[in-house]
């Protein structure tokens, strides 16, 4: 490494600031060998006959409890009218269910907190732990884009609040 310069010519002793290169080269040749040799090795893999057999995939398709709540109070079961008093027991039947199918709380924008969390709270009673609620997207926020028609299209989507207990 050279540091500085025997030339007496020159009249000063400044320092050179120079990086030697010869042994960064050095190392990366000999990594480069060694991931060379191991390279051929890492994807070498043991060849094994599996039996063949011939199967169907199992498609089940989830069950959706759809309760729908209108501006007046009213409640539907899958889109027919239930009076509140009917709607534990039917949570309680479908809890008893295996798989527990998802329940989807559709609200109008002006129900009561009170009618939805009196809702929830029969839900979890009945033993029902999927729960989401199904709203619209907004169409000012996010990333700017809105239908034409106001975000009034589609039937909505349902939002990531499952209680997986």
């Amino acid at each position: 490494m050279s540091f500085g310069s025997f030339d007496s010519n020159k009249g000063s002793s400044a320092t050179l600031s120079e990086i030697n290169m010869v042994p960064l080269i050095d190392v990366m040749l000999v990594l480069l060998v060694i991931f060379m040799i191991t390279a051929p090795l890492l994807s070498h893999s043991l060849h094994i006959n599996l039996p063949k057999a011939s199967t169907t995939p199992v498609t089940q398709e989830p069950n959706v409890i759809d309760v729908a709540i209108d501006n007046q109070g009213r409640m539907f079961w899958n889109e027919e009218p239930v009076d509140p008093a009917s709607l534990e027991a039917l949570f309680a039947e479908q809890a008893k269910l295996d798989p527990q199918p998802d329940l989807r709380i559709r609200a109008d924008l002006n129900t009561r907190y009170e009618v939805l969390a009196q809702i929830m709270a029969s839900a979890k009673s009945a033993g029902l732990n999927r729960l989401g609620f199904v709203t619209r997207p907004d169409p000012t926020s996010g990333n700017g884009r809105g239908s034409a028609d106001g975000g009034q299209t589609g039937a909505g989507q349902a939002s990531g609040a499952s209680s997986d207990q």
